[in-house]
């Protein structure tokens, strides 16, 4: 990181989680050449070893504003009987800019605390499911791909770890920060599209392509 970064104090009155130390990877590290739009299909088993090589732990708020790095966020889709959880942001969800957007995706920042324990993200990835949805049946993980979107401010600081997890049940429903979630089709979901947040664009064009 550069000194001016090192350097900063953090803000008086900040929430609590902007402060928190985040996993992140330098771009340069995930994309040694041109960087992709969308998402591309990549071999987890080559590239979490990459991540846990390069993998950095800095304060949230610092990297939202450094494209240098990229916050490693899983994605987490929920599929069960060809429908996908499309759910609803909370208008006072903490992150401003994704507030009341639809989404596909459940996210979240990897702390450095998280790893504890943890042999490696899937494991991650099941625990925040369970942390943000209520849903009781077994869960199958498949690995999609590396989602990157520079197209936006929130995009250039993040990339996502596409997984879509193969419910064997339909009882789902949401907690935390969101304010709604339904099952819905693929042609409903493609409906709802514009509604959505930019990732799950992505997601749902190539759940469109590739189903």
């Amino acid at each position: 990181m550069n000194n001016s970064a090192a350097n900063n104090t953090t803000p008086q009155h900040m929430p609590h989680h902007h402060t928190e130390e985040i996993l992140v990877v330098k771009r340069s590290v995930l994309f040694p050449q041109t960087a992709w739009q969308g998402i591309k299909t990549v071999d987890f088993g080559t590239l979490l070893p990459l991540i846990a090589r390069n993998q950095e732990f800095h304060p949230r708020f610092m990297m939202e504003t450094d494209p240098t790095y990229k916050q490693v966020i899983p994605y987490l889709v929920f599929t069960y009987g060809g429908r996908y959880f499309l759910m609803q942001r909370h208008k006072k969800a903490s992150e401003t800019r994704l507030q009341s957007k639809l989404s596909l995706g459940i996210g979240g920042h990897i702390r450095k605390e998280d790893m504890t324990g943890t042999s490696n993200i899937f494991e991650w990835a099941a625990r925040e499911f369970h942390e943000e949805v209520d849903y009781a049946g077994n869960l199958e993980i498949e690995p999609i791909g590396i989602l990157n979107d520079d197209s936006n401010d929130v995009g250039k600081v993040h990339v996502g770890f596409v997984l879509l997890l193969h419910g064997d049940s339909k009882e789902i429903s949401i907690r935390s920060e969101l304010q709604s979630g339904e099952l819905a089709s693929l042609t409903e979901c493609l409906e709802q599209k514009d509604r959505m947040e930019t990732w799950s664009q992505i997601v749902i064009e190539w759940l469109s392509r590739n189903s």
